[in-house]
């Protein structure tokens, strides 16, 4: 299960798929929270359905760049709570997901929108450059 701490009070709550067009709030203080998330290949397609854009990142536990991007992904999803929701998808355990969306090079970073592929980034871009190529998707 994918915890999430609030960063208004620091509680640390289950995240759960909230009700359709709602982001998912902090049970002790109702702030919204970064919805960061791990999907697999039968539960990715549910996971693209949010009220806000979605950050897939498709990544491999062996793969030294993922690892470098893994961080700046995780702040994003904190410093971008209630605009971005940030799913991670290991390709190696789920690659049939990894073969529809055509993963030949990882860290590979797509954002959706109403299930739909915006912009994909491929390699480890340092946090400044990765802001900017998703910018004029997060409004």
């Amino acid at each position: 299960m994918d915890l999430a701490v609030c960063p208004s009070c620091g509680a640390k709550n289950r995240l759960r798929t909230p009700p359709k067009g709602q982001l998912p709030v902090c049970g002790k203080c109702g702030a919204t929270l970064p919805w960061l998330l791990s999907a697999t290949d039968s539960s990715f397609a549910a996971e693209l359905e949010a009220p806000v854009p979605v950050l897939v990142d498709f990544w491999a536990p062996w793969c030294g760049p993922c690892r470098m991007v893994a961080p700046v992904v995780e702040e994003l999803a904190r410093e971008q709570a209630g605009k971005l929701k940030v799913v991670k998808l290991n390709v190696d355990e789920n690659p049939q997901t990894a073969g529809r969306y055509r993963v030949q090079s990882i860290p590979m970073l797509t954002l959706f929108r109403d299930g739909q592929a915006l912009t994909t980034v491929v390699g480890a871009l340092p946090k400044g450059a990765l802001l900017q190529r998703l910018a004029p998707y997060l409004g």
